[in-house]
């Protein structure tokens, strides 16, 4: 019997899966895309993602695909810089940005080196396979069924597994959507790469150079109320309006270079409960995280190692089947109280920044004080940064 199916390629599967076979457990990773190449995924590896990495032994996986340090953190409101921070802010090594296909491909190519290892992409999960009440194996759409004595999902905010399982997921109430755009970049963000966030005459947007050479990132807010029509809106000069006079003359002049954008609908929520006898979510499919400061993919690392401590013992001894499903609510309970604290961190982020869209004399008076109390501002804002940057709990790999 394969001892793991884990439903989903992305951060969360593809690291868990090759832990697990380095360790000699066999594992079949099974993936409904073809390929790795969505046109979104997160990129942004705060110090604590990074620190996951290095613990799973695959720092020098990350050094061998596109990747590109953020050099410094900058805020505009209006026509004023209210302050810039530069990395790595106290901490040990800078945020990261890591183009993922390429990544999870390496993650699933050492994989495969593993005979334990099987890797089916193409094909969706159907449903689930049952022995009495409980899951024991997944039915995939070309009919195929593989049983298992777990099965992991890690198939992301719109999880098929978590529905098939019928484990509940409760949603934030959401305020936001987002734009996300790319285009050429500039020569200045090559040299230093700051993540700019601009707030002018109540829009909202970051901007930044991305893992992939040559191209910008640009991030524009939609807030629940937003009537525009952004089919149809000319993004190169609504950029530039709103932009430093550099930064706008390059929108301008690279109006061409801009791809039509991609509405991210933001899906915020939590399981209640993660499991079921043969089954738990992990990363986004039990805890989908909002786009504020990528917690994401740094969330689903730091999932994999607290996973691996406690599966990979039972696992390698064949423990049965009660062990197994007692260490999925321990899996659980160790890593929900990072999850809420985080999911709150984001939560105060966002109302943060609506607060100044909505509040044209708070943007005034900020613009104002500006040159008086923008270090201020600078020290309050990187004091909340900390456990976003470096998590909130200590996650040690000990298997």
């Amino acid at each position: 019997m394969t001892q793991v199916v884990i439903v989903g390629a992305g951060p969360t599967g593809a690291a868990l899966a090759l832990l697990l076979v380095k360790r000699g457990i066999a594992t079949t990773l099974v993936e409904a895309a073809k390929d790795s190449y969505r046109v979104f995924r997160g990129e942004a590896l705060m110090p604590s993602g990074l620190d996951a990495i290095a613990q799973m032994g695959l720092s020098t996986m990350l050094e061998g695909v596109p990747h590109r340090q953020i050099d410094a953190w900058e805020f505009i409101v209006g026509d004023r810089q209210l302050f810039r921070v530069d990395e790595p802010m106290g901490s040990n090594q800078p945020c990261t940005l890591v183009s993922q296909p390429p990544f999870l491909e390496a993650l699933i190519a050492e994989a495969q080196l593993h005979p334990e290892f099987e890797f089916i992409s193409g094909v969706p999960v159907k449903d689930l396979l049952y022995n009495n009440d409980r899951i024991a194996g997944v039915k995939l759409g070309d009919g195929r069924e593989i049983p298992a004595a777990l099965v992991i999902g890690t198939d992301g905010r719109n999880s098929v597994v978590r529905q098939r399982a019928e484990l509940e997921l409760v949603k934030q109430q959401k305020s936001i959507d987002v734009l996300w755009f790319k285009l050429a970049a500039h020569p200045r963000f090559v040299a230093d790469n700051v993540f700019y966030s601009i707030l002018n005459g109540g829009s909202g947007f970051s901007v930044f150079h991305g893992a992939e050479s040559g191209k910008l990132h640009l991030a524009w807010v939609l807030s629940a109320d937003d009537k525009t029509d952004w089919k149809h809106t000319d993004w190169a000069e609504t950029f530039a309006s709103r932009s430093p006079l550099w930064m706008a003359e390059h929108f301008r002049n690279c109006a061409d270079s801009i791809e039509s954008p991609m509405r991210l609908s933001v899906v915020v929520g939590r399981c209640p409960r993660w499991y079921r006898p043969g089954i738990i979510l992990l990363g986004d499919a039990a805890h989908p995280m909002s786009p504020v400061r990528a917690q994401g993919i740094n969330m689903a690392f730091r999932d994999v190692i607290v996973a691996a401590n406690h599966l990979v013992p039972l696992l390698k001894t064949e423990s049965n089947s009660e062990d197994i499903d007692l260490a999925l609510s321990q899996i659980q309970a160790e890593r929900e109280a990072e999850i809420i604290r985080a999911q709150q961190l984001q939560a105060q982020e966002a109302w943060k920044g609506e607060q100044l869209r909505n509040n044209g004399f708070v943007r005034l008076l900020m613009m104002q004080t500006a040159p008086f109390l923008g270090e201020k501002i600078k020290q309050f804002w990187v004091k909340g940064q900390y456990e976003l940057r470096q998590g909130v709990t200590e996650v040690k790999l000990v298997v």
